[in-house]
């Protein structure tokens, strides 16, 4: 008996697998090879299911349920390979990890199937509507809405596969996909340490350093303290200090009293990057020298104390801010800006020295600062 056999003028072929029973049958319907298993072990059974199969497709080629054109889920394996490839030691390897994830698990079961020129303004919107209704939180009985910064970053995996396609001529133009009735989201100030908690922080670090609960603590106790003091009085990102090498930094009489400050060659996110410290940051950076002694190509912080930075902050009452906000280590930086602000710094020149863009700072950090206010410009009289 034949294998492989044809049926309405060769639209339709009849054919067996190895090791199975069943006949299968294919078709090519708006640009796509279709397949599937008729169940069937007979030959003029699996003739007939195959023919109901072929004409059901047709029918819905005809209603437009079936069009011609690449998927968007073919679209996002180009942009995987592409994306990996090309952003090659420029982008994080967790970065890249993160779109995979979103698009496997959330984008591809809801619009993996469908052609890319089917992917309109509206589709997304519905989308949108599904990922905030779709997930019920079980204590509750209420919808578990996806945070904004969640939405936000699979809307960009989104826009990423859509821009593939257009490059590769598979969609005409990009729809619009932004998210419509938005309203000004709320500015969030970064949670930081007003000058008070950051002397009542540095004080209970400075004596956990001197008096540690055990004593093989000691220098895990010492090194929080001189870490605090460096980051508050550099502004440096945590992701940076934690690359800074001994060799990237050089003590010299800089700024307006030729006090001895430190120059850092930085290592971050935006590449090499320099940043001239408070003078403060140099007796930290000293110690921790001296105490570990080391070498030029040693770092200087290869571990940041965590777990001991939010025990003393649990235990002083400042974990939060006054907005429920969490503090963390990215903290310290942003106390650096805010009292460079408080203290009539030029706004260039501190986003210049912590490697970000004066808009960041303004919104962030400036619109709650306020020494940024000038009670003589605001409260001006008109002589009567």
């Amino acid at each position: 008996m034949a294998t492989r056999h044809s049926l309405l003028d060769n639209k339709v072929q009849l054919y067996m697998r190895p090791n199975s029973p069943h006949w299968q049958c294919s078709c090519s319907i708006a640009g796509k090879q279709r397949r599937t298993s008729t169940k069937e072990e007979s030959l003029s059974r699996a003739k007939d299911v195959a023919r109901d199969w072929y004409l059901g497709l047709m029918g819905k080629y005809r209603a437009g349920e079936l069009k011609e054109g690449v998927t968007f889920r073919t679209a996002a394996e180009h942009f995987v390979k592409e994306f990996e490839v090309i952003t090659e030691g420029e982008r994080n390897k967790e970065y890249i990890k993160s779109l995979s994830i979103s698009l496997n698990v959330h984008l591809l079961p809801f619009m993996g199937d469908r052609v890319v020129t089917d992917i309109t303004p509206g589709l997304v919107q519905e989308y949108r509507v599904h990922r905030m209704t779709s997930r019920i939180d079980k204590k509750t009985g209420l919808p578990k809405r996806p945070s904004r910064s969640t939405m936000h970053h699979e809307v960009i995996a989104l826009r990423h596969v859509l821009k593939t396609a257009n490059r590769h001529g598979w969609l005409p133009y990009l729809p619009d996909i932004s998210a419509p009735y938005k309203m000004s989201g709320k500015i969030a100030h970064r949670a930081w340490f007003s000058p008070d908690e950051y002397k009542a922080f540095y004080k209970a670090t400075g004596e956990r350093a001197k008096n540690p609960k055990k004593e093989r603590w000691r220098s895990a106790c010492e090194d929080l303290h001189d870490y605090v003091l460096f980051m508050v009085n550099s502004g440096l990102r945590p992701d940076e200090a934690k690359r800074i090498e001994i060799r990237d930094i050089d003590i010299v009489a800089d700024g307006p009293g030729n006090e001895e400050i430190l120059h850092i060659a930085v290592r971050g996110k935006r590449g090499v990057g320099y940043c001239k410290t408070m003078p403060g940051a140099v007796i930290p950076f000293k110690r921790m020298k001296e105490r570990h002694s080391m070498e030029p190509n040693q770092l200087l912080f290869p571990k940041i104390q965590r777990e001991l930075f939010n025990t003393l902050l649990d235990e002083l009452g400042m974990k939060h801010d006054r907005e429920g906000n969490p503090r963390t280590s990215y903290s310290l930086r942003h106390t650096y800006i805010c009292f460079r602000l408080m203290e009539g710094a030029d706004i260039y020149q501190v986003a210049k020295n912590c490697r970000t863009s004066v808009e960041m700072i303004e919104k962030y950090y400036a619109s709650h600062i306020k020494n940024m206010l000038d009670a003589s410009a605001i409260n001006v009289r008109r002589a009567r």
